[in-house]
């Protein structure tokens, strides 16, 4: 079984008498800003600039509520626990909120669970160790939202609970002191968008906020709002949240942050992974330093890379950052070991609608980077699993067309836990139901997608001949930065390109030299290699300009997102 090619849909042009009403904006830029559905001039200048009026957080359900609770746990010397998640939008937010609340003089303790041993989520078995360390009130960050079970022991212990989260909720909320989520239906904040790390931001926003009118005796530190961005944006671009509206906002200063990086631990892993700081884009974030971030859930504790990004010296820092990149390079290997088993299942799934790959011996850490990458192989639901003698525990990745958390909500008397999103999601089962289980999840994705052709589709703002690519077109990318979920880097489309050379580097990937008859671009095809055979003399081809600085100096290349022979 292998992937299909996408399928190629060409947005629109726009009209003259639109593109002549903003000389000032090239026609190329207008044209991609209108793809993503900014319909007029003013919303394009808006998002150009990047300045957004953040909302108010008070607006946010459950906040006024919980900055009552946080305050009143501050002035009476409770002991706080900050729940996080164990990815990067978890590690990230328990981060910003232990030092927020720390800096209005809490005293505050950071939980997160390990990822095998615990699982996601609030436990049971935490809530009582957290109990019996005496702390009274326990923020989430980055779940919660449908631990009804476990805030119920949590209250029957004495503990209150403050929930904040942007995942999917159920009909029945926990019965918190506060439930602050985005996806709440009767929560009237105008964003939808936030990521966990931006949920837990709006939160410490409405703390320091109250805390200037009603300033605190305990108050330790004067922290500004602005010095948490760096964490906001890690968090954000990681949880591939969209960066659109508020997002674009909170990512783009915070990158402004991490250019000039004061955390020790920032300082450290951009350093191991050798990014200069003021290099720093929503892909380095998402490629570079993201992956390294969740890393250490991954292969061991997430408590790893909270340490490193509080870290307090430098030389403290540096020792982190160095166990954080040994992790990763593990994290790399064991993905491959598990990707490459979790083929050669699925190749005999030649006639289902939804992947299922399930082994003992799958490493927990990366059941979701497998999921994801046979979702975007073969453009399928995907789910990966570790199967256990007693629990199996699985991550699930979809495709578009196919809610993934909506079937397994479905499927909710067959398993012990589950959450998530549309297209990202992960859940425990008794391994007695696993079997059931997987037929059960077959079956739903086979009725939701009987008579759909499921294929990716490759978006393209514009077309126009090679001969017309010139260099202030490469910098459309760099004006729309940051660019990356929600706002795609721009696509263009040229027929009829001559391939003059080309020639497979690294197994896998395929380097052009293409032509207009006059010019010649550098071009790279990321895992086309097996696309060389046979492969035509002229072309049409589906790219991105890209800007590389090489030894100081500027060099274009274009790198394909997919081509196919010339008519």
């Amino acid at each position: 079984m292998t992937g299909k090619r996408a399928k190629w849909h060409i947005y629109p042009p726009l009209p003259d008498s639109f593109l002549t009403t903003a000389p000032e904006l090239p026609s190329i830029l207008m044209q991609c800003l209108h793809n993503r559905g900014l319909t007029t001039i003013t919303e394009m200048h808006r998002f150009l600039s990047g300045r957004y009026e953040t909302g108010d957080p008070f607006l946010m359900k459950g906040v006024p509520d919980a900055v009552t609770r946080i305050r009143q746990a501050i002035r009476a010397g409770e002991l706080i626990a900050v729940y996080g998640d164990f990815d990067a939008d978890g590690v990230t937010g328990t981060a910003l909120l232990t030092e927020t609340l720390s800096s209005l003089g809490a005293q505050v303790v950071p939980y997160i669970p390990h990822r095998v041993d615990e699982g996601y989520g609030l436990n049971s078995g935490a809530i009582r160790a957290l109990a019996r360390q005496g702390v009274s009130l326990v923020v989430t960050v980055d779940c919660g939202a449908r631990a009804l079970h476990e805030v119920e022991i949590a209250r029957r212990l004495g503990l209150d609970v403050i929930v904040t989260d942007h995942h999917s909720v159920q009909e029945q909320l926990p019965e918190a002191v506060a439930v602050v989520n985005i996806r709440r239906e009767d929560c009237p904040y105008p964003f939808k968008g936030l990521s966990g790390v931006g949920v837990a931001f709006k939160l410490a926003q409405a703390l320091l906020l109250v805390n200037e009118e009603l300033p605190l005796p305990t108050k330790r530190s004067s922290l500004e709002e602005e010095h948490l961005l760096d964490l906001v944006a890690l968090g954000t671009v990681a949880d591939l949240s969209p960066l659109i509206g508020e997002n674009r906002c909170l990512v783009k200063e915070g990158l402004a942050q991490l250019a000039h990086a004061s955390r020790p631990g920032m300082k450290a892993m951009m350093e191991k992974a050798d990014v200069a700081p003021e290099t720093v884009t929503a892909a380095t974030i998402g490629y570079v330093l993201g992956p390294r971030l969740n890393a250490a859930g991954r292969m061991d504790h997430a408590m790893l890379s909270f340490r490193l990004l509080t870290a307090p010296s430098p030389s403290h820092a540096r020792e982190l950052a160095q166990l954080l990149e040994e992790k990763n390079s593990v994290r790399r290997e064991v993905t491959t070991a598990t990707l490459d088993a979790a083929r050669l299942q699925v190749e005999e799934q030649e006639d289902q609608t939804l992947l299922f790959a399930a082994a003992a011996d799958y490493h927990e850490g990366v059941l979701g980077l497998a999921a994801h990458r046979l979702c975007d192989e073969y453009y399928r639901p995907a789910v990966v699993t570790k199967s256990g003698e007693e629990e199996s525990v699985s991550s699930a990745r979809s495709v578009d067309e196919f809610d993934i958390i909506a079937a397994l909500d479905e499927c909710a008397s067959l398993l012990k836990r589950h959450g998530g999103h549309a297209k990202a999601a992960g859940f425990t089962v008794r391994s007695e139901n696993l079997q059931e289980l997987q037929a059960r999840l077959s079956q739903i994705a086979a009725e939701r997608l009987a008579g759909t052709e499921l294929r990716p589709t490759l978006h393209i703002d514009v077309e126009f001949p090679l001969s017309e690519l010139n260099p202030e077109r490469f910098h459309v990318c760099q004006q729309m930065e940051p660019l990356g979920a929600g706002n795609p880097e721009p696509t263009f489309l040229s027929f009829g390109v001559t391939v003059r050379d080309w020639r497979v580097v690294g197994d896998r990937h395929l380097k052009l030299s293409l032509t207009d008859g006059r010019m010649v671009w550098d071009a790279i095809a990321f895992g086309m290699a097996d696309y060389a055979t046979g492969l035509s003399t002229r072309i049409d081809v589906v790219y991105t300009p890209q800007v590389r600085m090489w030894r100081g100096k500027e060099q274009l290349q274009l790198r394909v997102e997919d081509f196919r022979p010339s008519c």
